[in-house]
């Protein structure tokens, strides 16, 4: 098949690069509509009950005000006689504003808990439109206003600043590692032409994943955040394959073989390696397609997108670019470098070493490994919120005022829906149990407000929370609305008999609800990686033992990469450097990361073993093919691995804090799999296996002689 592809492109090259121009052309108009089509939700389980709640709240109260405005004194406070003067008339305008309905306001209300617990400040809560509505409030009214100033926040500004700040990140990342790149890569390949290809490929998987994320983001929810995905990955696959493709052309070349020979022989060699590394990335993230947040669905779109184009550029166009520029290729050479070399002495050195003292060498990397991954132990879930923002985003200045100074702040509240008229003394009954809950600071009825087992009061507020068919209670609680203790408390509310069936909302609720969803699938998910790992891996190798290898490697250097994450983002190491606020991780970004990482590190396992089974193939013993897969591929991988790295590690300056983990985290991944893993566990763990490395039992070795696409000559 692959001899086939091969023939094809160096027979059709110049057609062949005709066509893909033209595609790239295309794709490159229909991605760039996908900006405007990609969202910034995406966490949580649409069936899970409290999406469920939510929706409820959404179709029968209007949702939870989308748009807060924290209205603050300048001097005194907020019921100074200028003070109410000023925010009584802004009330008065923003009750005009089109697309705004459901207005509140502290002045209106004087509701307590829209008031601060300094008197300084109170708020302004609406349900905007649409997205157009909020951001013409935000630029109307938004800053000073006489004796009073005005910043705006909630989800309606969250999401506007959400897609904002990873925007102007993207830009800062790609103008940072683009340039960079291009100069390693000048440096990698010793030539001009040769640097540029690595570009193409991944320009052409760029423009053609952004396509297919327009596509997509018209007929389904797709978040904005694979954007970064895309750019990084589309960069680093193009290096990768480009880098792998090149030298096998470079290499064909120097033993005799004209262009033409040269193009069909590469593709059926490297472009082998090529084909099975892409689809062990892919099948990585196509393990993201179980699970419904449509925030991990987008990463497995764009991933598998974006690997799938690039395998095809590798194995078609750029054959067709290498036949049209034969030893061209090398052109652009400064005059001081020599004749770019195929084979690595550093590595075939370090093999040797690692072969010749396997206990010695690989002991104290997988104590470094292990000792790295404890912090995982104490890993702490969580869900993105404004926190995620640098601290001067207005989102995240109203959300910190609310959580330091608005104690009684229902958006935080432990909501409960029922779709049911229960009796006013059932209500008032199952409020009353409720606030004797240890925790629960009120709980709001439309039977009035509670406080430990008895009524405080009854306010028309309350009275708002019975439609017809459906009754709401909101459970206040002091704290962080997502700790341990509102997490319990959501616990004992859903075990707590009620007067109907009744569906349980809220942060804590969202938050319980997200980790069952990912941890009930995840061991699915887990199982569809290492059993199709294992497959391709045996198909590649011949081998049983080589995938079972390769798998309990890559997770431990998995591990050690959480654990540092953990150590970084949870508990806060380098967080003044890094600039961000230390949280719970988030469910959701540890499985991307875990998975893309995964997919990368078996990227990186298929280059080396190729190569080495090639060795084997030609009657190599155990060491020695070792060393002379390690001292062919080992160059390749780690310039391709510290060039992605570079692409990942760009992320590190965006101010999303996820978005920060998401490229320290695979980045890191890349480095320690390149460099501990291949370079020193993989020898180790060949030379401790020694010719039983190639084992498979008889009926699969000749199921893989029948049907394995192993490293093969061409005919």
């Amino acid at each position: 098949m692959f001899v086939r592809i091969g023939r094809f492109a160096a027979d059709h090259a110049r057609a062949v690069l005709a066509v893909a121009v033209l595609l790239a052309i295309g794709a490159g108009a229909l991605g760039m509509t996908a900006f405007g089509k990609l969202q910034s939700q995406g966490f949580t389980d649409p069936a899970a009950e409290s999406s469920q709640a939510q929706d409820l709240i959404q179709q029968h109260y209007g949702g939870t005000p989308g748009l807060v405005l924290l209205v603050q004194a300048k001097t005194g406070t907020v019921d100074d006689p200028a003070v109410r003067v000023a925010a009584t008339e802004l009330v008065t305008r923003l009750a005009t504003e089109p697309g705004l309905s459901q207005q509140e306001s502290y002045w209106q209300t004087g509701a307590p808990a829209m008031k601060s617990d300094d008197g300084r400040a109170a708020l302004i809560v609406a349900h905007p439109a649409d997205s157009q509505t909020a951001k013409t409030i935000i630029d109307r009214y938004r800053g000073g206003q006489g004796p009073i100033t005005v910043t705006a926040g909630g989800a309606a500004v969250f999401n506007t600043d959400i897609p904002h700040q990873v925007s102007a990140d993207l830009v800062l990342a790609e103008s940072i590692a683009v340039p960079l790149i291009a100069i390693l890569l000048f440096v990698v390949f010793g030539s001009l032409v040769a640097a540029l290809l690595p570009l193409v490929v991944g320009g052409i998987a760029v423009l053609g994943t952004f396509a297919e994320l327009s596509i997509l983001g018209s007929l389904t929810d797709v978040s904005v955040f694979a954007i970064n995905l895309t750019t990084a990955l589309g960069l680093g696959l193009g290096i990768d394959y480009a880098l792998l493709t090149v030298n096998r052309f470079r290499e064909e070349l120097t033993t005799g073989r004209g262009t033409h020979a040269a193009v069909i022989h590469t593709v059926a060699t490297a472009g082998r390696a090529i084909a099975f590394s892409a689809a062990t990335v892919a099948v990585a993230l196509a393990a993201l397609l179980l699970f419904p947040l449509y925030f991990l669905r987008s990463f497995a779109y764009a991933g598998i997108g974006v690997i799938v184009i690039a395998m095809i550029s590798a194995l078609v166009v750029l054959p067709a670019l290498l036949r049209v520029l034969g030893p061209r290729v090398d052109a652009g050479r400064p005059p001081w470098r020599r004749t770019p070399t195929t084979v690595s002495p550093f590595w075939a050195r370090a093999a040797s070493t690692v072969s010749r003292r396997p206990v010695v060498t690989a002991l104290p990397v997988l104590g470094l490994l292990i000792v790295a991954a404890v912090p995982l132990c104490t890993v702490q879930f969580g869900l993105p919120d404004e926190r995620v923002l640098p601290t001067s985003t207005p989102s995240r200045v109203v959300g910190d005022e609310l959580r330091a100074h608005f104690p009684q702040d229902d958006g935080r509240a432990i909501q409960i829906v029922a779709q049911a008229q229960p009796g006013a003394s059932a209500i008032a009954d199952y409020a009353t149990r409720l606030s004797e809950l240890p925790s629960v600071t009120r709980v709001s009825s439309s039977a009035g407000d509670f406080v430990q087992g008895r009524q405080i009061g009854f306010s028309p507020a309350d009275a708002a929370l019975a439609t017809p068919g459906v009754q709401r209670w909101t459970v206040i609680t002091p704290g962080d609305s997502r700790s341990d203790q509102a997490q319990r408390l959501v616990a004992q509310v859903r075990a707590m008999p009620a007067p109907a069936e009744v569906k349980v909302g809220g942060d804590a609720a969202t938050l319980i609800d997200t980790k069952h969803t990912i941890g009930s699938r995840l061991p699915i998910a887990g199982g569809l990686v290492a059993v199709t790992t294992f497959i391709l891996l045996f198909l590649c190798t011949g081998s049983v033992l080589q995938p079972l290898r390769a798998l309990l490697f890559n997770l431990l250097s998995l591990s050690a990469t959480l654990g540092v994450m953990t150590l970084i983002f949870q508990d806060g190491l380098a967080s003044s450097l890094l600039g961000f606020t230390p949280l719970p991780l988030d469910t959701s970004v540890l499985m991307l990361l875990f998975c893309i990482a995964f997919g990368l590190s078996m990227d990186y396992e298929v280059f080396v073993i190729s190569r080495v089974k090639e060795a084997h193939d030609r009657g190599a013993g155990p060491r020695d093919a070792v060393v002379d897969g390690l001292s062919h591929s080992g160059r390749i991988v780690s310039a391709a691995a510290i060039l992605l790295s570079i692409s990942l590690f760009a992320f590190g300056t965006s101010r999303v804090s996820f978005i920060q983990m998401f490229g320290l985290g695979t980045g890191l991944a890349v480095l320690l799999d390149t460099t501990v893993v291949r370079g020193i566990l993989l020898p180790a763990g060949m030379r401790a296996l020694g010719r039983l490395a190639w084992w498979a039992p008889h009926p699969l070795r000749r199921f893989h002689s029948g049907f394995g696409l192993s490293e093969t000559e061409t005919p």
